[in-house]
């Protein structure tokens, strides 16, 4: 079974959804295509889906409410997103970045000892399905540009100087 709520954040309003394991998804609606993908979701790990609240989503939304009132820097809610083994590993890796802290896209593929791999590693970051929580927003150009951001660049720049990691124009990195 797959459950969804919605929280109102100050960059606009998020749809979470979980299921027993964890949140699978917490994304910024925008357009109609949210909810397509959110449907798309479902058919595609063949759940059931429930407009209804569970304890996982409470718990997100308690600590995304947490997060923008900078009253919580690590997220603990349990997660369970749907992805290849290497989205998972990428997303895992994302998780490892502090917060008011940045990482580029290089860094990131040295990690996984695959500098070549910098095209592969952005593209999963771009399917992460966890706004916020899987910190996406915190790997930048290697310029130091803010570069490619599902919910939009506007936003990216946003968390980052929420998070302090934009401090006149200087990008705080990892």
């Amino acid at each position: 079974m797959l459950f969804s709520d919605k929280i109102e954040t100050p960059l606009g309003t998020m749809i979470l959804v979980s299921n027993e394991n964890g949140l699978c998804f917490a994304e910024f609606i925008d357009d109609e295509s949210t909810e397509k993908r959110i449907q798309l979701f479902a058919k595609k790990t063949d759940m059931e889906f429930s407009v209804s609240k569970n304890h996982i989503n409470e718990m997100a939304k308690v600590q995304l409410s947490n997060y923008f009132k900078k009253e919580l820097t690590n997220f603990n809610v349990p997660l369970s997103p749907h992805g290849t083994e290497f989205q998972k590993k990428v997303w895992q890796s994302l998780s490892n970045i502090p917060f008011g802290k940045t990482k580029t896209y290089k860094i990131q593929a040295d990690q996984f000892n695959s500098p070549e791999a910098i095209r592969a590693i952005a593209s999963a970051n771009g399917k992460n399905p966890i706004a916020i929580i899987i910190p996406c927003h915190r790997v930048i150009g290697s310029d130091g540009n803010l570069t490619g951001y599902a919910g939009g660049l506007w936003r990216k720049k946003w968390l980052l100087e929420h998070e302090g990691a934009l401090n006149t124009g200087q990008v705080s990195l990892f």
